[in-house]
C-alpha cells in the first residue's frame, strides 16, 4: 500500500526541475529543444578550480569531512565575506552544505516551528514556500509589481508583520525578475524590521555576483540586524560549479551550531573534493567571474531587444541574475485552434510543443501573470529561441 507522508503531500513539486525533465525528456526522443528553463551557467567550471579537485583527489582527500565543512574552506568564506562585504563572520558562525539549497532547508528547519510565519516577497524563488511548509510554518506573500521592477515596500513588510512572524525572507539579485535591492532601499527595509527584534532575516545572496549595476548590496550591513540577519550563497552560479554542490549560510553563533546538529544528521559535510575546488574557488584569481557577468550583460541586453519584438509582452530590465520575467497575460484566452490558453502554465506548455523551448510558468513562482526564461545560454540559442517563441505566439487569436 502507498502511503506518502503528509509533510511530502503537502509539497509541490519543483517546477522548474519539471520543466528541464521535460525538456531532456523530449531531447531525448530527438527534438530540438532549446531550455531555457534551468537556472545554470553554461560555461565549464574554471580550469585553476578542477586543478584544485584534482589534487584534492591525489592529495587523498577521500574520508568523511567535518559536519560544518573543512576549517580553510569556513576560513575563506570568512575571508570572502570580509574581502566583499565589510562583514565580519567567524569560522563558527557558517555552515557549508550540499549546495545553497541545502544550506536554505537547514535555516528554515532550524528558525520555524509549526504556525510560524514566514513573510516572503513575490516573485519569489520555486524552493521557498515549500521549504517554509516542510517546517509547518505559514507562508506570508507579498506581492512586487512589474510597475514597481517587482520589489516590495517597507510599508508592505510592515503590514505583514504579525506576533507570529518568525522570519522575513529575501533573495537580491531576485530569482526569478533580476530585482537588485540597492542600499537605500535595504536600509528602509532594515529600519521597519528593526522595531521587530524577534524576526530574523533570511537574505538569499546567490546571484551575488552576477550583477548589472555595479557593487552587490546586502542587508546584512546594518549592525542594528546584525544578530539576526542570516546570508544564505555558494559557489555555483558566480564560478559556474553548480553541479559541485557547495553552498553556505553564515549567521548567528546558535543558529550555526542549530544547523551543523541538524546537518549531522542528514547528509554531514558535503564532498570532500567539491570544498576543496570552493577554497580555490573563493581564495584564487577572480578575473573568471568578472569574464563570466560581462557575457551575462550582453545576453541580457540581447534577451531585452529580443523580447521587444514580441508583440503582447512585457517586462522589466533585469539588473541581476540571468532571467527575464515577461508578463504574459495578454495571451490568456487565446488558441491556435487546439490548445486554449488560460493560464502561464498553459503557455510554457503549449511553447513546449509548438516552438520547443522550455520556460517556467510564474505560478510556480507566485507571480501568474508572468513566465521565467533564463539566459544561461548562448547568443545563437538565444536568438532561435525568440524566433520560434514569437512565431508560436503570433498563431494565437
Amino acid at each position: 500500500m502507498e502511503q506518502v507522508s503528509q509533510r511530502i503531500n503537502r509539497m509541490a513539486q519543483s517546477a522548474t526541475m519539471a520543466m528541464n525533465q521535460r525538456g531532456r525528456d523530449l531531447r531525448s526522443k530527438g527534438i530540438d529543444i532549446i531550455n531555457l528553463s534551468v537556472g545554470e551557467p553554461d560555461f565549464n567550471t574554471p580550469d585553476h578550480i578542477k586543478a584544485a579537485a584534482k589534487k584534492a583527489i591525489d592529495d587523498n582527500f577521500s574520508f568523511y569531512p567535518p559536519a560544518a565543512g573543512f576549517p580553510d574552506l569556513l576560513e575563506a568564506i570568512s575571508n570572502k565575506f570580509k574581502r566583499e562585504n565589510n562583514l565580519d563572520f567567524k569560522p563558527e558562525q557558517i555552515v557549508v552544505s550540499t549546495g545553497s539549497k541545502n544550506a536554505l532547508a537547514n535555516a528554515i528547519l532550524c528558525l520555524v516551528d509549526n504556525h510560524d510565519e514566514v513573510i516572503i516577497p513575490a516573485p519569489y524563488w520555486v524552493t521557498y514556500a515549500e521549504l517554509v511548509k516542510l517546517a509547518e510554518g505559514k507562508c506570508i506573500v507579498i506581492n512586487g509589481s512589474l510597475e514597481n521592477d517587482f520589489k516590495v515596500t517597507p510599508q508592505q513588510i510592515e503590514e505583514a508583520i504579525t506576533s507570529r512572524t518568525r522570519a522575513f525572507l529575501l533573495c537580491s539579485p531576485n530569482n526569478p525578475s533580476g530585482t537588485f535591492y540597492s542600499r537605500s532601499e535595504l536600509e528602509s527595509i532594515a529600519r521597519v524590521l528593526e522595531k521587530y527584534p524577534d524576526v530574523f532575516i533570511v537574505t538569499d545572496e546567490i546571484y551575488e555576483h552576477i550583477n548589472y549595476i555595479g557593487k552587490h548590496e546586502t542587508i546584512g550591513q546594518f549592525d542594528f540586524l546584525k544578530d539576526r540577519v542570516v546570508i544564505i550563497n555558494g559557489v555555483s552560479k558566480a564560478y559556474a560549479m553548480t553541479g559541485w554542490r557547495i553552498g553556505y549560510m553564515a549567521g548567528p553563533p546558535w543558529l550555526a551550531k542549530a544547523c551543523i546538529k541538524l546537518q549531522g544528521q542528514l547528509t554531514t559535510g558535503p564532498t570532500t573534493i567539491a570544498q576543496k575546488a570552493a577554497v580555490a574557488a573563493l581564495n584564487d584569481d577572480q578575473s573568471c567571474v568578472a569574464k563570466m557577468n560581462i557575457v551575462f550583460k550582453r545576453r541580457r541586453d540581447l534577451m531585452i531587444q529580443l523580447l521587444k519584438d514580441i508583440p503582447g509582452l512585457k517586462t522589466s530590465v533585469p539588473c541581476g541574475a540571468f532571467y527575464v520575467f515577461p508578463q504574459v497575460s495578454s495571451y490568456f484566452g487565446k488558441s491556435d485552434g487546439n490548445n486554449l490558453i488560460q493560464t502561464s502554465n498553459d503557455l510554457c506548455l503549449y511553447l513546449l510543443d509548438k516552438a520547443h523551448i522550455a520556460t517556467v510558468p510564474g505560478e510556480a513562482f507566485g507571480e501568474p501573470a508572468c513566465i521565467r526564461i533564463s539566459f544561461a545560454t548562448s547568443d545563437e540559442n538565444l536568438n532561435e529561441a525568440m524566433n520560434r517563441m514569437k512565431k508560436a505566439l503570433a498563431v494565437l487569436k
